[in-house]
């Protein structure tokens, strides 16, 4: 998002603020929204933009986007003049605005004649403060200063990934440094500027070096997993609910991120606006024999509990590992399934024998507002198990109205209901909140952690 820029993105508190758009309009009867496009926007290419640019960025997404399926409450789109889009749909939606500023996979403008090419083809040209200089494979990405950007208004400053933003340096380069070490001495010696995550075993000695300063954003990413709840034997509830209760969260998160984390029974992140902690006397029980006692009940016969994992991520891989103790420890005959990160995610989402449990974190997904937290669980979009168009219908039911509240009151309370649901059937797991510590250097400015790194509005300070 330091090149691409989008109609509507999320700001510092994640609420949905205009971006390309000066103003949004909303109908009378919740079945359009009128964006008056901002003025003076060019392209990297020099190219001005305008609402034909916007339909064919539409008209690519829907093909191609990531997160398409935030469109299919979409009945069309057009372009009365220049510098109007309005989208229509077929019922109203009161989270439409929400679902559609997520920035987790926004719909990012370019030029109508690059969104008409496939899927990969694209040549990187957007209307944001920095422009594709150079990319190198495995070595770094180059942006320049776009000399010609036009800044927003509606914001006096940056706010997430909106507001006023500006170039104050000629270039960024963001280098691709593997080695833990490599990246810590690169940051000690001056070499880098910013480190986007600092290893907890560095903090203390980067901490006292001279010239370098450490930030933390606190709520980084929810360390969460899901349950195989369509093979056995955790297609029994009682199994799930053993699971569940045997779990000591502090370990966890503990061993998982070097004590640089928050416990957190909730789906949310603190201080947001669907936080709820409703099911969270559910959450870090830490009782063993309570395990124990649903595993009877349940007819448990030392089936395998197959827990799928991939060293290749370091907190899900040693999240697996407590996991793994704490449940043997209670009575589970838990055994690890090592992949690759890409064949482990496939797994979740295709095979449905063979494991029990899948790890992965919601890193920015956790901020974007109940409906985007919950979609994966909710039908017909259920990515992770069961992968039958049912799913669980109480929380189907309440995914309806966390879509579907007319204030963010009643999503929020909608959200509460199938949080519960999610606790009581362990639908997910809820491990804890990961923080992320970032380090710059001291001649740095203007520099604050987010999600993903913003370098607008950062410059040297001689």
């Amino acid at each position: 998002m330091n090149i691409f820029e989008a109609l509507i993105i999320r700001d510092e508190n994640m609420r949905p603020v205009p971006d390309l758009a000066d103003s949004i309009e909303p109908s009378a009867d919740g079945l359009s929204y009128t964006f008056k496009l901002r003025q003076g926007v060019k392209f990297h290419n020099g190219k001005p933009m305008t609402s034909a640019d916007v339909v064919a960025s539409f008209d690519r997404y829907k093909t191609v986007g990531v997160s398409r399926s935030i469109l299919e409450a979409v009945a069309g789109w057009t372009a009365p003049d220049d510098t109007t889009f309005v989208i229509t749909l077929k019922a109203p939606q009161p989270n439409f605005l929400e679902n559609l500023s997520s920035s987790t996979a926004p719909v990012v403008i370019m030029p109508a004649e690059e969104a008409t090419k496939a899927a990969g083809q694209i040549d990187v040209i957007g209307t944001g403060p920095f422009k594709l200089g150079e990319f190198v494979p495995d070595s770094h990405v180059r942006l320049d200063r776009y000399a010609d950007y036009t800044p927003g208004t509606t914001l006096t400053g940056l706010s997430g990934f909106a507001g006023y933003k500006q170039a104050c340096v000629d270039t960024v380069t963001f280098r691709m440094l593997t080695e833990t070490a490599a990246r810590m001495a690169a940051l000690e010696t001056g070499e880098v500027h910013i480190v986007e995550s600092v290893p907890a075993i560095s903090m203390e000695r980067l901490a006292a070096v001279d010239g370098v300063e450490l930030l933390t954003l606190e709520a980084y990413g929810l360390n969460v997993g899901y349950p195989n709840w369509s093979a056995p034997p955790t297609d029994n509830l009682k199994v799930r609910q053993a699971m569940l209760a045997a779990l000591n969260m502090d370990e966890i998160m503990e061993a998982s991120t070097d004590g640089v984390y928050k416990l957190n029974p909730s789906l949310q992140f603190p201080g947001t606006a669907y936080f709820s902690e409703a099911g969270g006397e559910l959450y870090n029980q830490n009782n063993a024999d309570k395990a124990k006692a649903l595993l009877a009940e349940a007819g448990y016969n030392n089936e395998p509990i197959v827990l799928l994992t991939t060293q290749q991520i370091t907190t899900m891989y040693n999240t697996a590992l407590v996991m793994q103790a704490q449940l043997q420890a209670a009575g589970f005959n838990a055994e690890l399934k090592v992949f690759d990160w890409p064949t482990a995610l496939a797994t979740s989402e295709k095979e449905t024998t063979g494991w029990n449990f899948f790890f992965t974190h919601w890193t920015g997904s956790a901020a974007q507002g109940g409906a985007t937290t919950l979609r994966n669980l909710a039908a017909p979009a259920n990515i992770y198990k069961p992968q039958d168009p049912a799913g669980d219908p109480d929380y189907n039911a309440a995914f309806q109205r966390v879509t579907g509240g007319a204030t963010i009151e009643d999503r929020a309370a909608a959200f509460a209901d199938a949080q519960k649901v999610v606790f009581e059937n362990v639908l997910a797991i809820p491990f804890g909140v990961m923080s992320n510590v970032q380090g710059t250097r001291s001649n740095v400015k203007g520099f604050v952690p987010f999600y993903n790194t913003r370098v607008s509005n950062v410059w040297l300070e001689n």
